[in-house]
């Protein structure tokens, strides 16, 4: 079969200079050259942000066939890939400006050093690793840049190793500023959708080589960094070293007391409108949940810190489920200790409805970690101020039927059952919360 080419129209300095693009380069959705194909289980290749956004936007059927689809996994299409840059280096090679003509500098221009020069840099003692890290970063998100050069410069340049060993470095030695670019440099190796996954561990490696030292860095970078991004990215190297360490490793980062107030710190993050910032909740509610799933001693310090009422905050803001589920796991672990209980049943008006209204908006984990809250405080500590509130939250009754009908585990069922008693169940009240329109003949 012969496959057509389109031509590409270029800026105005460029009229009447055509580039022609073979049409399977392009993503059928975007109608775009692909800069990472990934192919669904019906055989199309789509560019991967295109194909990602359909399939977020609740879409269940393949694009360009409209085919159910068994599997929504994406899988990367190296061949093409490896056409489509062998393509795009032949088409520069042969414009006017890469011939000498005078057309604007590319980004690589700019480097001072080769990428392997500048991972030698942040190697060696002594040296400032800010300006070499500044230009990796700068490296590892230009588009222009070939994904296969990015994996040998992280795997067999060990880019992501080297990095790494500057948040393992003694404060005294690099400053807030190199620490935070060496943060940037590790959150786009694990961001980028070219890296791989293989590439991406040495990431968790190289932080995990050392985990209290690794901890404290980071914690600093959420302390004194320039700005929310480094913060958040602090948090998702913080949650991925978590998920990495084991044993003594493990137990130095989840005991850190100033990593849990930065965290703490950060859920409570506003945006410009007042508001929390998604990103910055997501991040931190993220990681304080590691900790609750990797540390039960921790539980006590980050109730100190402030855990409870930033939790039930970011639930009660919380459009997403995902974040809906993260801030149920953390008051679960919270209310296995007095001191989160008390912290919870202190402002029970507020943070009881809180718990019931996303009971079914928070996925089955979410479900049963708020099942698990409530029967702490209302059932097993019979907290009156607990009882009283969920008694009275809209359609608790309704949510905790619902519970028990959706396949939950044994033990949430249970809970859901003993939880049952505290409502009262008579004419006007079992029919609270009830969203269906049915008509209900009560016998009495």
């Amino acid at each position: 079969m012969v496959r057509k080419e389109t031509a590409m129209r270029l800026p105005p300095q460029h009229q009447g200079l055509e580039v022609k693009i073979p049409s399977f380069f392009r993503c059928p959705i975007s109608l775009d050259v692909m800069r990472s194909p990934v192919s669904l289980c019906t055989g199309v290749t789509y560019d991967r942000a295109s194909i990602q956004q359909w399939l977020d936007s609740g879409n269940t059927t393949c694009p360009a066939t409209m085919l159910p689809l068994p599997s929504t996994d994406l899988v990367p299409n190296l061949t093409l890939r490896s056409l489509i840059a062998h393509w795009a280096a032949s088409a520069a090679s042969c414009s006017p400006t890469a011939a000498g003509g005078a057309g604007v500098a590319d980004s690589s221009s700019a480097r001072t050093s080769s990428p392997a020069s500048l991972v030698r840099q942040v190697a060696s003692s002594g040296v400032d690793p800010s300006p070499a890290l500044r230009e990796l970063a700068a490296y590892l998100s230009d588009d222009d840049v070939d994904d296969f050069e990015k994996n040998a410069l992280v795997g067999a340049g060990r880019a992501a190793e080297t990095v790494a060993s500057v948040l393992r470095r003694r404060a005294e030695e690099t400053g807030v500023e190199g620490v935070e670019a060496a943060t940037r440099v590790l959150a786009l190796i694990l961001a980028s959708d070219g890296i791989d996954d293989s590439n991406k561990k040495r990431v968790a490696t190289g932080l995990a080589a050392d985990a209290a030292a690794s901890t404290a860095s980071l914690a600093r970078v959420m302390r004194g960094g320039s700005d929310l991004e480094a913060r958040i990215d602090a948090a998702k190297l913080a949650e991925l070293l978590l998920a990495n360490a084991a044993g003594e490793a493990k137990a130095a980062a989840t005991k850190s007391s100033e990593l849990l107030a930065e965290l703490v710190r950060l859920v409570g993050t506003v945006d410009e409108t007042g508001a929390l910032d998604r990103n910055a909740v997501d991040a931190g509610l993220s990681c304080l949940a590691a900790i609750c799933g990797s540390c039960r001693a921790a539980r006590g310090e980050m109730v100190r810190l402030g855990a409870v009422p930033a939790a039930v905050r970011a639930l009660r803001a919380s459009t997403e489920s995902g974040a809906s589920a993260k801030a149920l796991r953390v008051l679960e672990s919270a209310v296995g200790c007095a001191e989160g209980r008390a912290a919870l049943c202190a402002n029970a008006e507020d943070a009881i409805p809180a718990v019931v209204g996303k009971m079914m908006k928070a996925g089955r984990d979410g479900a049963e970690a708020a099942v698990a809250v409530l029967w702490a405080v209302c059932h097993r500590y019979q907290d009156r101020r607990a009882a009283d509130a969920a008694a009275a939250a809209e359609g608790g009754l309704t949510r905790l039927l619902l519970l028990m009908q959706s396949g939950c585990s044994p033990a949430a069922r249970q809970m859901a059952l003993e939880l049952l008693k505290i409502y009262r169940v008579n004419a006007k009240s079992c029919l609270a919360g009830y969203d269906s329109k049915t008509t209900h003949i009560m016998p009495f």
